[in-house]
């Protein structure tokens, strides 16, 4: 049964939720794109169906999962594509890549049960945990980490022939930041706010972020995901792109302001225009999976992932850095017991800082 991804149109309805700061006025309904799934078969075999999951009883096991990403042109859907594949071969269920609006969407289809899967970073998860910023309140505590995925670096990019030389030169310039829900909507607008840089903020899938700055709707792109982003990698091999590095001065007044940012660094080679290290800034993107999934079943997913990780490399570069030493990146938010056995299988220690089991 091949993996299937949700067809991008989904985009069009812009679902979201509230981001920080002033993007909370905005806030919008998370509409979900997965529909209901059938009937309960009465007298053969019981079957509890969830919108993220269709589950059968065992010994048959799920039959589907969705797996919240976020917009096509970036990494978390090229990954989401990959893991797809993987688990539906492995597993031999049906497993969806969902378009979303990234972290904060993933996490409230997850407490509605409409994605059993999804990919997160730190941060906005913390956030979501704790019912601070975009969460307005909310405790969102249904996710737990599964596995470690890679580092989000914050890429603040424009084109060459624009000559931008710095950060505050986006002042006034329009700058595309990605879905509102995501990474970059999410704390892009925080972190100009701390550094007094005042930018006409655009919203908007990744891929259409570079198209619209191949075309000059757009001055720049203050994208907060992983690396490379197809679509800008793609970009510059056709127009040269200047990458504007933060200076260490801005790194400190952003950490200031934002205690979970932490330093990132985006090897030279990169992109095709990148001739040394980019050291910016960033935070750490896990896979959560809901609690109510059942161990062995999250047991099996962790297991097929680094089982199959060139796999994954393959989709999405960025997946270098799933391996299982990494999990000790999340100190903060706890780990599904299904995850926590495998890991002590393999040898690898249980985070000290992280909260275990359900």
């Amino acid at each position: 049964m091949p993996a299937r991804s949700t067809n991008a149109a989904a985009l069009a309805m812009e679902p979201t939720i509230a981001a920080r700061g002033p993007i909370a006025d905005r806030r919008q309904a998370v509409t979900s794109a997965i529909g209901m799934v059938g009937l309960v078969a009465a007298m053969v075999i019981s079957v509890l169906t969830w919108s993220g999951t269709t589950w059968a009883q065992a010994p048959n096991g799920p039959r589907s999962i969705t797996i919240g990403t976020a917009s096509p042109g970036g990494p978390y859907y090229a990954y989401g594509e990959g893991l797809a594949r993987i688990l539906t071969r492995t597993l031999q269920i049906e497993a969806t890549a969902q378009v979303t609006q990234g972290p904060a969407q993933n996490i409230v289809l997850m407490e509605k049960k409409e994605a059993m899967l999804g990919f997160v970073t730190m941060g906005v998860a913390l956030q979501g945990w704790n019912g601070s910023d975009w969460a307005k309140g909310t405790g969102y505590r249904s996710m737990r980490v599964i596995f470690p995925m890679y580092d989000t670096a914050f890429q603040f990019a424009a084109p060459k022939r624009r000559a931008i030389a710095s950060l505050d030169d986006f002042a006034g310039l329009r700058i595309g930041v990605g879905p509102r829900a995501g990474t970059g909507g999410t704390y892009v607008p925080e972190i100009f706010k701390a550094l007094g840089i005042t930018a006409d903020i655009r919203f908007g899938a990744i891929d259409q972020m570079t198209s619209q700055l191949a075309n000059g709707k757009l001055d720049g792109v203050a994208i907060g995901t992983g690396f490379p982003i197809p679509a800008l990698a793609e970009l510059d091999t056709v127009q040269p792109v200047d990458f504007i590095q933060p200076t260490p001065e801005q790194n400190a007044i952003v950490k200031k302001k934002i205690p979970e940012i932490t330093p990132s660094v985006i090897p030279a080679g990169t992109y095709r225009s990148l001739a040394q290290d980019y050291h910016t800034i960033g935070l750490y993107n896990f896979a959560v999976a809901h609690k109510d999934l059942p161990d062995d079943l999250i047991y099996k997913i962790v297991k097929a992932v680094f089982d199959n990780r060139d796999e994954l490399i393959r989709a999405q570069s960025s997946a270098k850095e799933t391996i299982p030493a990494n999990i000790d990146r999340n100190t903060m938010l706890p780990l599904h017991p299904g995850a926590i056995g495998y890991y002590r299988e393999v040898g690898i220690a249980v985070p000290p800082g992280a909260t275990v089991g359900n």
